[in-house]
């Protein structure tokens, strides 16, 4: 058995300080890849690096905005610079602005837009780019939600950016499968982090109304999100994966 499935991968994952990011850029980084971690806060995206190296995994930060065009194109840079290539890219960075559709301010649905769709489209064709250069293909990674797929009070604009992304996946399967790299989305729901659980009724609410009776731990969804840039899912790419514990299949509202 591959106990470093990921040995001689080089990855991307954006939003990375804390929560699923972290998480994936650990697992990743403990089964062979070198990592290039990002987040928006220096001290976490710091932080975030030194708990993984003290954990033995090959891991290299760099802070800043997910959605702006030359800090992406630096990171692509930096990851291929350091390891010798890139081979993953996983827009994990993202925001939650919530509000009455009424109340909705140009200012919050810009904002929403340009981090979940236009970084995430951005990383993907500056990663995308590097890989078609290198002729050796690659895995491009979304991060969806479940809003995506079931409507969910005041996360109209959220929403909007989460099916946006998975329609992305999958016109990209034209542009990207003659390179030989696949691109899918997952979609996780109701998820324990350290943005969640500071919100005490959270657990107790999304146990109620979860099939599965929990809320998915970072672990879980890290676990889905390596199986899809593993090379064992090389043949999968357009796809999205719903990791929510069967709340989509009955949609109770938390409300």
């Amino acid at each position: 058995m591959n106990t470093d499935p990921f040995n001689g991968q080089v990855a991307i994952v954006t939003g990375a300080g804390q929560g699923i990011g972290f998480e994936i850029c650990k697992q990743l980084s403990l089964q062979g890849a070198s990592v290039l971690l990002n987040d928006i806060d220096e001290k976490l995206t710091s932080s975030a690096v030194n708990k993984i190296k003290s954990e033995g995994g090959n891991c290299i930060g760099l802070a800043g905005d997910a959605s702006d065009v030359d800090l992406i194109n630096e990171m692509v840079k930096q990851a291929a610079n350091n390891f010798g290539t890139l081979t993953i890219a996983i827009a994990n960075a993202g925001i939650t602005l919530f509000a009455d559709f009424f109340d909705y301010t140009p200012g919050s649905f810009n904002k929403v837009m340009q981090l979940n769709l236009s970084g995430s489209f951005f990383l993907a064709q500056a990663a995308a780019k590097q890989m078609k250069q290198q002729g050796t293909g690659g895995s491009i990674l979304f991060m969806s939600s479940v809003v995506g797929h079931q409507a969910h009070k005041n996360l109209a604009a959220y929403a909007i950016t989460k099916a946006g992304l998975e329609m992305l996946a999958k016109n990209l399967v034209i542009e990207l499968s003659p390179y030989n790299i696949n691109v899918n989305a997952i979609a996780p729901g109701a998820t324990l982090t350290e943005r969640t659980l500071a919100d005490k009724e959270y657990t107790n609410t999304w146990s109620r109304i979860t099939p599965m009776g929990k809320p998915a731990t970072t672990n879980e969804i890290a676990n889905a999100a390596l199986f899809l840039v593993s090379p064992g899912a090389k043949h999968i790419t357009g796809q999205s994966l719903i990791i929510d514990g069967g709340w989509t299949s009955v949609s109770p509202s938390p409300y």
